[in-house]
């Protein structure tokens, strides 16, 4: 954690990008790191948590994280969160806590509140189209023989 911790450290001193850092380890070493890079690289995916978990799939050539543990300076958001639960580390440990995010103007309370909201009635509204027309999407994967289940 201490290494994250200075990885952040370091990305905002050089102005790199955000506050966040993160660090994915197997079997006791480092295998990949990551930093905050939405506003240096104008991608708002571009989360320390989400860069380092890109970094350890390539590195380990597999688009999961067994056996891996992943070091945050700070609790994951949301879109964080969903990226973790996909790559399926052992274990995660974080730092900072959300409310000391929000306290540095990263508050994120107010996606938890929208995912709890149906879809038309969020922020971003959302309607469903062309249901039907998207199911031969899924009819054509279940007939692939040569499918990876993830």
């Amino acid at each position: 954690m201490r290494r994250a911790i200075a990885h952040g450290i370091e990305n905002v001193r050089t102005g790199r990008g955000g506050p966040f850092a993160a660090l994915v380890v197997k079997d006791g070493r480092a295998v990949a790191e990551g930093s905050n890079r939405v506003t240096t690289s104008n991608d708002p995916t571009a989360h320390a948590e989400i860069v380092a978990i890109r970094e350890a799939c390539r590195v380990l050539n597999q688009f999961q994280l067994t056996g891996c543990e992943l070091y945050c300076t700070c609790e994951p958001c949301p879109m964080c969160l969903g990226a973790i639960y996909w790559s399926r580390p052992a274990r995660v440990y974080y730092a900072g806590t959300a409310s000391d995010a929000a306290e540095a103007g990263f508050d994120d309370a107010f996606i938890y509140e929208e995912l709890k909201r149906a879809a038309g009635e969020r922020r971003i509204p959302m309607e469903q189209i062309l249901q039907e027309e998207s199911l031969a999407i899924f009819s054509a994967w279940a007939q692939q023989e040569t499918k990876r289940l993830y």
